[in-house]
């Protein structure tokens, strides 16, 4: 079984942020898969979906960012996930908009959602994909600047991100997180 946790902020005054980009990474995923993420457990919106032969939990925690590992706990401690099935898709400034990392683990920076889920689950242990909405422009404040909507002239990259992310999970579901480290980590 695996779980694809999508990092982000509930509510409508978030939904359209720098921050949330898990959020709509998994309704991307849930809209390609034809099903609704709404399903209320483990303190997060989820799905439990059937692909080929794997079970695939679409996951949004409705904790708010800084207190996601709480529902990652939950959902760890009462399904039979692995920590290498774990995958948490989440925003990141240090990654150029458009451009994706993924890793096996490693910290968590200065992201404070996924300091959260390692203190809870106390692990660095899980796969993860790191979406770029940097860089953080001069001056600018970092908590104000996540939290403020994608402009215009940036929702075509961050829509290319998001389908990059979507085809990197495609591939660590079938052929594992080290060949998609090996496909999307590439600098261009």
């Amino acid at each position: 079984m695996w779980a694809v946790v999508g990092l982000g902020n509930p509510g409508r005054r978030y939904s359209q942020t720098r921050h949330n980009v898990g959020f709509l990474f998994v309704k991307l995923l849930a809209r390609d898969w034809k099903v609704k993420v709404k399903k209320r457990k483990y303190l997060s919106k989820v799905i439990e979906v059937q692909r080929d032969d794997q079970r695939v939990i679409l996951v949004m925690p409705q904790t708010y960012m800084n207190a996601s590992g709480q529902a990652v706990r939950q959902l760890v401690e009462r399904r039979p996930i692995r920590l290498e099935n774990l995958v948490v898709v989440y925003d990141d400034l240090d990654i150029s908009l458009g451009d994706i990392r993924i890793r096996t683990e490693g910290s968590a920076g200065t992201h404070r959602g996924m300091a959260s889920i390692i203190e809870e689950i106390r692990s660095t242990q899980f796969p993860r994909i790191r979406v770029g909405i940097g860089p953080l422009p001069t001056d600018a404040d970092a908590a104000e600047y996540v939290t403020s909507p994608f402009k215009t002239q940036e929702r075509e990259e961050v829509e290319n991100s998001l389908l990059k992310a979507r085809e990197a999970l495609e591939h660590i579901l079938t052929d594992g997180v080290d060949k998609a480290m090996n496909l999307f980590n590439q600098k261009n």
